[in-house]
């Protein structure tokens, strides 16, 4: 019985958590309606999320530049780089980024919910 109840339980041990949680003090959400969730990351150098799930499409608004490096979860890895103003895309996705910049990446992510 035990096995059978672990076995249950540890895939949603595995699962991914929300950015909010994983990215501790640095993520603040600043908006949450029916429409949209609206997360504030002041990321400083060195800084990483945490391995966590978007489980909707986003936007991610650049407030301050930077580069980052993104760790999907299949391991997968891919350097970016932003400038302030710039407005990227994503479809659900898990993954972690870490602020490779020498100064604080400032961003909004903006999780649609429809």
């Amino acid at each position: 019985l035990c096995a059978a109840l672990c076995a249950l339980a540890l895939p949603a041990l595995a699962a991914a958590q929300d950015m909010v949680q994983t990215a501790g003090k640095n993520a603040k959400v600043v908006l949450d309606n029916a429409d949209v969730r609206v997360i504030e990351l002041n990321m400083p150098p060195g800084a990483s999320t945490g391995m966590h799930e978007h489980k909707t499409d986003q936007l991610v608004v650049f407030l301050t530049g930077g580069t980052a490096k993104q760790t999907t979860s299949d391991g997968k890895t891919k350097e970016l780089t932003r400038k302030a103003g710039d407005v990227s895309w994503s479809a659900p996705v898990t993954h972690d980024t870490t602020n490779q910049s020498k100064t604080p990446v400032r961003t909004l992510v903006i999780e649609l919910k429809k």
